[in-house]
């Protein structure tokens, strides 16, 4: 059906009087209706996901478990957190030490791909 959405202006155009600058104007909204898809169903969704590992990367505590960019699973056990105006202000920046095994790992807060809570974790399992 959306494959054959590009013939409907073709068709509207045939069954109209001939104009000079129907044509023009068919082009353009069909340009202008792709840029308006193509945001909604690329970039929005993108933005949304994007935002919302940020704020997860923002929100992360000590005991949380965490897997980085490249793959190492670990316990959180201490943040140096940023301070900007005598406030804890969270940066991307910040350096995490993570457990994993045996070792203790510190990693920039940004290169974490994914977080998940310990009590989150341990309330969908007693259930």
């Amino acid at each position: 059906m959306i494959a054959h959405l590009w013939l409907v202006p073709a068709a509207i155009a045939q069954s109209a009087a001939p104009s000079r600058s129907s044509g023009g104007s068919i082009l353009l909204f069909e340009l202008a209706l792709f840029v308006v898809l193509g945001y909604f169903f690329f970039m929005r969704p993108q933005q949304k996901q994007r935002k919302q590992h940020e704020e997860a990367l923002r929100a992360l505590r000590k005991g949380d478990e965490v897997v980085t960019a490249g793959g190492i699973v670990g316990e959180v056990i201490f943040m140096k957190v940023s301070t900007k105006d005598g406030a804890a202000a969270p940066s991307m920046d910040d350096r995490i030490t993570i457990k994993s095994a045996e070792s203790r790992i510190i990693v920039e807060r940004g290169r974490i791909a994914r977080v998940s809570s310990k009590a989150a974790d341990s309330g969908s399992s007693a259930s």
